[in-house]
């Protein structure tokens, strides 16, 4: 059973085929880092613009990849949301228009449980049920897994999440956008342990997140301690440093200090909920899950609390089709289609709560 997957939720056009929900035969990925990048955002009215002009070419190129035909597919799995709904739109549109012309069954997907279910495209696949920590720039939430399509909530955070803090401080110091690349590379310069910084709601028990008050933390160390140091306070001011050795070498420093609070938050939390559902294995899922310092520090914690732990391929944690049509087998699998009017949902209502 092959599954034509469709992804376009925020900046990112991707088209995969996949067979039986595990196989990747293909899996093309369009970035638009190039046309964001000098505004430290992605532009919602940019985004949808790529979009529909990439689509097209890149479903033909995953086709050409996989050596299959449009006809000869068994159905469309295609992100409904959440998302930017300009985006969505687009992505939605060339599947809901595919199926009709080749009279394929389509399925909705939700873009965080994609990313979630993309530990099982490779390698070995994670014992269910287990402990999912998904962490990205627009998401950041802590999952028990029962099934592949059976997750509940365990605690998600309350403000930023992690990938937005990441990206708002590296403007905020002028590094650039992706934040979370600039912040991971800057930071492999500096000491991570130089500049006390909060870790929010770290209560016993509590599996939620608050990332704003870290942000508005390093802002604060700046202002007090480095008071010549040109902030980007602005939202309309994108300048960026363009030579990292040109930093003053507090920047490094505080840069590692900053991803240091992060990862610590995000691993605390996931070991309350390790003990708190009592699973034995531990996934990371989304972008900020590429980060090399947090895979290395979650599976040292996983190692210590005698976790299995899973992380996919870095091309797997950004947004891409292969995640959407893996789970989309497993929806069309069990019967589960989506009628033509199926509309963009920027905010995907949140599962039910494990305790509930």
């Amino acid at each position: 059973m092959i599954i034509l997957g469709i992804e376009s939720s925020c900046d990112d056009t991707s088209a995969a085929l996949v067979e039986n929900g595990h196989d990747i035969l293909s899996n093309v990925i369009s970035s638009q880092n190039e046309f964001h990048c000098k505004f430290g955002g992605v532009v919602p009215e940019i985004a949808s613009r790529k979009h529909l002009e990439t689509i097209i070419p890149v479903v033909d190129s995953s086709l050409e990849n996989a050596g299959i035909k449009l006809k000869d597919i068994d159905g469309i799995a295609v992100t409904q949301g959440p998302g930017l709904t300009g985006a969505l739109l687009i992505g939605l549109s060339f599947a809901k228009a595919a199926a009709y012309a080749q009279n394929k069954p389509i399925v909705g997907v939700n873009h965080l449980e994609a990313h979630l279910y993309a530990n099982f495209l490779e390698g070995k696949h994670p014992p269910l049920p287990h402990v999912g920590l998904l962490v990205s720039g627009g998401h950041t939430g802590l999952y028990f897994v029962k099934g592949y399509t059976d997750i509940l909530l365990l605690g998600q955070t309350m403000d930023d999440a992690a990938g937005e803090a990441f990206d708002k401080v590296a403007k905020l110091l002028r590094l650039g956008y992706p934040g979370g690349i600039a912040i991971e590379t800057i930071a492999k310069q500096g000491d991570e342990n130089s500049v006390e910084l909060p870790r929010a709601l770290m209560k016993k028990n509590n599996m939620n997140f608050s990332f704003s008050g870290l942000k508005t933390a390093v802002l604060r160390y700046c202002q007090k301690n480095h008071p010549d140091f040109e902030l980007s306070l602005n939202l309309d001011d994108n300048s960026m440093v363009r030579d990292y050795n040109t930093l003053p070498g507090w920047i490094p420093d505080l840069a590692a200090s900053f991803q240091k609070a992060v990862i610590d938050v995000l691993i605390k939390k996931t070991m309350i909920a390790k003990k708190i559902t009592g699973s034995n294995a531990v996934v990371i899922a989304g972008g900020v899950s590429a980060n090399q310092r947090l895979r290395h520090a979650m599976a040292a914690a996983c190692d210590e609390n005698n976790i299995e732990f899973f992380a996919p391929s870095p091309v797997l944690c950004t947004d891409n089709a292969a995640m959407v049509a893996g789970i989309g087998y497993h929806l069309l699998k069990k019967g589960e289609t989506a009628p033509l009017d199926l509309d963009a949902v920027s905010r995907f209502p949140s599962p039910a709560y494990y305790f509930d």
